[in-house]
């Protein structure tokens, strides 16, 4: 839970999007109860009650690319679901 909670924070705090690795992002996701569908190397994820699709994909270093890290700041943001993770602490 440490980790997620920290990943969390990265993600919502913007200063470090080149340097969230892509496993802790997806992990995050899926803590937060988004369904993951794999084609190739896109990791798409959706959730009920969530209108925007999520597709990620890791850059050559295991990574997460900046603007998919942004992207998932807003969704998180826009629905409230950065909060839902740190009530369950």
């Amino acid at each position: 839970m440490a980790r997620l909670c920290e990943t969390l924070s990265r993600v919502m705090g913007g200063t470090s999007d080149a340097n969230v690795r892509f496993a802790h992002l997806r992990a995050l996701l899926k803590a937060l109860r988004f369904a993951e569908r794999i084609t190739g190397s896109h990791h798409v994820f959706g959730r009920d009650g969530v209108a925007e699709i999520i597709n990620l994909q890791p850059d050559k270093s295991g990574r997460a690319k900046r603007y998919q890290v942004k992207q998932v700041r807003r969704v998180l943001a826009k629905y409230g679901l950065d909060k839902e993770l740190r009530d369950e602490d």
